[in-house]
């Protein structure tokens, strides 16, 4: 069956603005490793990147902490529970996005909801090792000379393990 050009251009913009929306989280990711390595420059690195992933108002939280308002707030809380591990990975694995419109001709409008599972190993020191297993729950907006960025995030912990390496 062939599809008219317009509905091949929208399938097209909506495949781009999915992998767009996809890679928040990857950046996220990163951003939040970096943060874990508790040093001025990585902190600053991972800031910066949450400001790309994040609206300047965006609420933030996770399962067992208040939810905060803004990137920078969202800063302090993943340093401070990162600051005692000395590795730290954040692997994003199934992400699944739903486009629920597109931003308009003048670049207004645009939503999106999107859920990505987490795997993350975070290592101390002395051997213990704490894997957390969640989900994120973001909702997702055009921003006008942005582009995509996530103004409502909540991380639901489905499982976890903590452990001494070597047992």
């Amino acid at each position: 069956m062939k599809v008219s050009g317009n509905q091949d251009g929208a399938a097209v913009q909506t495949w781009v603005a999915k992998e767009t929306i996809a890679e928040l989280r990857r950046l996220y990711a990163r951003a939040t490793d970096l943060i874990g390595l508790d040093t001025e420059d990585g902190v600053a690195q991972g800031r910066a990147i949450y400001h790309r992933v994040f609206t300047s108002d965006a609420r933030i939280g996770a399962t067992g902490q208040p939810s905060v308002t803004g990137p920078d707030a969202w800063v302090k809380v993943a340093n401070d529970a990162l600051r005692e591990y000395q590795d730290t990975q954040h692997l994003i694995g199934t992400q699944l996005v739903e486009v629920l419109q597109m931003p308009d001709a003048d670049g207004r409008g645009g939503e999106a909801t999107m859920i990505s599972y987490l795997q993350a190993w975070h290592a101390r020191a002395d051997g213990h090792l704490w894997l957390f297993i969640g989900t994120y729950h973001d909702k997702v907006r055009w921003t006008p000379g942005v582009g995509w960025q996530i103004y409502d995030m909540q991380l639901e912990q489905v499982s976890g393990d903590r452990r001494q390496l070597g047992e």
